[in-house]
């Protein structure tokens, strides 16, 4: 008897597991794949948008594009899932069964949740790159400074990829300095953490740097609002920072949808998960990848990679009637671009952080060192994520689970800081 997976979402968690469970079921089981539009971003991309390194309309492809054949490509927005019936409502009443569900409809921004960001100085003197409208706009205005203040200031957490702003500002340094205007503008980073990173010994290498790049780091700032008119921010304890040029990265939260069904996410609408096996805590046939659920782990592309393993070998084996216990480590692999055609590679898990090393094993790249082989490395991840990671593919020595080879613990290392924020 024909058996339906159905997955919410067509990015990179969605696509990549439509991609393997096609290969992985038989041809009489359908994989269906649920999204609003067409369009499928490379979101790391974006980073480099408003620095001219890259063109919005490359970073765009369709999605029904990216699908094996034999996954059904459904385009529609969907309205709430009906637990209990085992079905997916669409707006405008359509409906969809399922035996197995897999929610990958990763984060939105929320800016409505800090006061400002929706007001008249968006997209004038306050800005985002985590979109791809926003980063191109902001392109325009990195262009036309010349003087002043840049603030790059995370409201809370969590956010995907939360090196991101980082390297922003580290590509906001290389940015100015190749045009003679740094010692014109001051950068700042701005964080609800008490540190600029959560990995304490992957910290220490990043503060060397902001300092090094003379970028100042203002911790433990709550944004309660981003005053666009009078140029500052506000914390809730009534701390300012003063800008001209406002980098916002909003709160995140999961899809509408999912706060509309009952049981399904937690406040945030991010979908409550085993942390081992990525199966929801509402219910034994469905799962969640990517930025939709509520893991530790960053909320990063790699990380949906990595548990794309975890997730089809579970789906299979709850079809089988077999009970799912593929774990998921927490792997996270991150390149940080750090200007001047250099990169920091990270590599860690729930129960390690980043260490000195290679990657993958003891020949590769770097780990925790800034150089240009990790700046090719992150340029050529392009071509890896379109051929490699979307199609479902392996990739030889890089897998779910966190590899050992070729690095070295570093003895005594401080505990790491949560990467949670407010619930």
């Amino acid at each position: 008897m024909a058996r339906q997976v159905v997955i919410l979402g067509g990015g990179t968690g969605g696509t990549l597991t439509a991609n393997r469970l096609r290969r992985a079921l038989p041809d009489e089981d359908q994989v269906v794949v649920v999204d609003s539009d067409d369009r499928h971003l490379y979101q790391p991309g974006l980073l480099f948008v408003p620095f001219g390194l890259s063109a919005p309309d490359r970073l765009v492809r369709s999605r029904a594009g990216q699908f094996r054949r034999g996954v059904r490509f459904v385009k529609g927005d969907v309205e709430r899932v009906d637990l209990d019936a085992d079905r997916i409502v669409l707006v405008g009443g359509s409906t969809l069964a399922y035996d197995v569900l897999v929610v990958a409809s990763g984060a939105r921004l929320l800016l409505e949740e800090t006061e400002g960001l929706t007001g008249p100085a968006w997209g004038e003197t306050v800005h985002t790159f985590y979109s791809l409208a926003g980063a191109a706009r902001l392109a325009g205005a990195l262009a036309q400074l010349d003087s002043g203040r840049v603030v790059v200031d995370v409201v809370d957490m969590p956010v995907k990829c939360p090196v991101a702003p980082l390297e922003f500002c580290f590509l906001t340094d290389w940015f100015l300095q190749r045009r003679g205007l740094r010692s014109r503008v001051e950068v700042t980073y701005v964080t609800s953490l008490d540190a600029a990173f959560t990995k304490a010994t992957c910290n220490r290498e990043l503060s060397g740097l902001l300092e090094q790049k003379h970028i100042q780091v203002v911790t433990e700032f709550s944004t309660a609002e981003v005053d666009g008119k009078g140029g500052r921010l506000v914390s809730y304890d009534d701390r300012r920072v003063d800008f001209d040029l406002a980098v916002v990265v909003p709160l995140h939260g999961g899809a509408d949808f999912v706060t509309r069904s009952e049981g399904l996410g937690d406040p945030l609408g991010f979908v409550r998960v085993d942390q081992s096996t990525l199966q929801s805590k509402a219910r034994a046939n469905v799962f969640a990848i990517g930025d939709a659920a509520d893991v530790r782990a960053s909320k990063a592309g790699s990380v949906a990679h990595f548990e794309g393993d975890v997730v089809v070998r579970n789906v299979v084996k709850f079809l089988e009637g077999r009970t799912p216990d593929s774990a998921f480590d927490g792997h996270t692999n991150c390149f940080i671009e750090t200007g001047f055609g250099k990169a920091i590679l990270i590599d860690f898990n729930d129960a390690l952080e980043p260490v000195p090393g290679h990657f993958p094993g003891p020949v590769g790249l770097p780990l925790l060192k800034e150089s240009r082989a990790n700046h090719l490395g992150k340029l050529a991840f392009e071509q890896l994520y379109w051929h490699v990671i979307l199609p479902g593919r392996d990739i030889p020595f890089v897998g779910a689970t966190m590899p050992m080879a070729g690095k070295r613990p570093v003895a005594d290392r401080p505990t790491s800081q949560p990467e949670g924020g407010r619930t």
